[in-house]
C-alpha cells in the first residue's frame, strides 16, 4: 500500500494494532465490570463481592456471627472479606491485561492502562 515510503507502512500497520488494541481494551474494561469475584473470611462466615474492577457489589455475613460481645471480631472478619475480593479483583484484571498484552511485545512489568 505505502510501498515506497519507507517506515510510513510500519508506522500504518502500527496505528491500526493501536487502534485495535483499543477497541480490545474497551471490551476488557467493559467485561471487568460485568466479573464478579468473591472473598470470603471467617472459613466463609463473612463473604464480600466486587467486580473484577474492584467495586463492592455484595456483602453476605453469616447471622451465627452477631454476638454483641464480639462486634469487634466481626468487624474484622468484615473487612477481611472486603480485601480478599479486592486482592481477587485485582489479581483478575492483571491476568485479563496480561492476556491481552502479551503479544505486543512490551517490557516487563509495564502496566496498562497507562
Amino acid at each position: 500500500m505505502l510501498k515506497g515510503m519507507g517506515g510510513l507502512g510500519d508506522m500504518a500497520k502500527m496505528m491500526k494494532t493501536a487502534k485495535d488494541m483499543q477497541a480490545k481494551m474497551g471490551e476488557l474494561q467493559e467485561e471487568l465490570e460485568r466479573t464478579v469475584v468473591v472473598g470470603e473470611s471467617g472459613a466463609g462466615l463473612v463473604r464480600a463481592r466486587c467486580t473484577a474492577k474492584g467495586e463492592l457489589t455484595g456483602l453476605e455475613i453469616d447471622p451465627s456471627i452477631f454476638n454483641p460481645d464480639e462486634k469487634e471480631v466481626v468487624e474484622d472478619l468484615i473487612l477481611a472479606a472486603i480485601k480478599d475480593a479486592q486482592q481477587k479483583a485485582a489479581a483478575k484484571s492483571k491476568e485479563e491485561m496480561s492476556k491481552l498484552t502479551e503479544g505486543l511485545g512490551l517490557p516487563p512489568g509495564m502496566n496498562l492502562p497507562f
